[in-house]
């Protein structure tokens, strides 16, 4: 185990790989791509990494004033597209392939944010939006460019999921429910599009420095009636996480980490289905598939700081 862990850390670590001379997808120069999310954190890097790398970037945000912001910054094609609006949605797609002649190489779903709270604060409205931008506007989004991606006779579709999808904990339950889904419904595209030259990768990070925290702790307060949970004295601890300045978990990385299984989705002749970022990712996927469901529950409930149950 061991010589497993370090070589995932090597990874971790490595330095980004250099960019092709062209940039080596099946497309003409500056291969076009739609990322969701771009307002800050993995969208924002992702984003402008790949516009210096040479694609021509569609950089998204929900908020007019963050997509001027982006323009300012010089992703000139910035635009608006809000995920729980489906007008919305199929304008930008519209938008992009009126600007490309009809062609889209590749779609980062990036966009998402975290519903902390236990699943029984958690009314029905409350888990509904979680899913409707986290799930339904993705899939949405998704089968907008489905289209002219069959027509060009390929492209690259790249899911950014979580260590989440995979492993739950405590108290994040909406986000957890949001995100195995998306890999439920991922998984299930990538069977169905074998053999059309589009290709489906799923991203799993763990802690990623971004603005996560300080949108759930939003949230946390929009939604969660604390004061008349039965989970009010647990919450503490997770406010204190929600709220702590810097690096709240231990192998914290920076969007960059997440930025080289991009490129690699994008590049490479042969995507992964599945991508792991961060060492927590791949300590959990190794313990999911050595342990019993109740020693990894002792596990979770133990780095998530619920092991006193």
């Amino acid at each position: 185990m061991a010589g497993f862990l370090s070589g995932r850390l090597w990874l971790e670590y490595s330095p980004l790989p250099s960019p092709p001379h062209p940039v080596s997808v099946p497309t003409p120069s500056h291969p076009a791509i739609l990322i969701t999310g771009c307002s800050s954190g993995i969208g924002h890097h992702v984003a402008h990494a790949l516009a210096r790398r040479g694609y021509r970037v569609f950089a998204s945000a929900r908020r007019k004033e963050d997509v001027e912001r982006l323009r300012a910054e010089g992703l000139d094609e910035a635009l608006q597209l809000d995920l729980d609006d489906p007008a919305s949605i199929h304008a930008a797609v519209s938008r992009v392939l009126e600007r490309t002649g009809g062609r889209l190489y590749g779609l980062f779903n990036n966009g998402a944010y975290g519903q902390p709270g236990a699943v029984e604060d958690l009314g029905r409205e409350v888990l509904r939006a979680q899913l409707e931008t986290n799930l339904l506007g993705t899939h949405e989004l998704t089968c907008a460019v489905l289209p002219a991606m069959r027509r060009q006779g390929g492209g690259r579709i790249i899911q950014n999921s979580s260590v989440l999808g995979f492993a739950a904990m405590p108290y994040r339950g909406a986000y957890n429910c949001s995100k195995f889904a998306l890999e439920g419904l991922t998984d299930t595209l990538r069977l169905e599009l074998a053999g059309t030259g589009i290709h489906v990768s799923l991203i799993e990070p763990g802690p990623i420095r971004s603005r996560f925290r300080e949108n759930a702790w939003r949230k946390f307060q929009e939604n969660i009636d604390m004061e008349r949970s039965p989970h009010r004295q647990r919450y503490l601890n997770l406010i204190e996480r929600l709220k702590k300045e810097g690096d709240a978990a231990p192998f914290t990385l920076g969007p960059e980490a997440v930025l080289k299984r991009v490129i690699h989705a994008l590049e490479s002749p042969r995507p992964k289905p599945r991508y792991y970022v961060t060492f927590p990712t791949y300590l959990f996927g190794f313990l999911r598939r050595v342990l019993s469901t109740r020693a990894l529950d002792r596990v979770l409930l133990k780095v998530s700081g619920d092991g006193g149950r």
